[in-house]
């Protein structure tokens, strides 16, 4: 059973460790949309 647990924590950390490479490397491209919001002065405290 504990190697069942240790193949568990091989397999999340390897996981963990190519997720962050892939976000690390790929060139996500930023938003060339604009966003524009108004926000209503009741939201604001005075």
């Amino acid at each position: 059973m504990s190697k069942v647990w240790l193949y568990l924590i091989i397999l999340i950390t390897l996981a963990i460790v190519g997720a962050a490479s892939y976000l690390m490397m790929s060139d996500i491209p930023a938003p060339a949309e604009r966003i524009v919001k108004v926000l209503p002065n009741e939201l604001f405290p005075n």
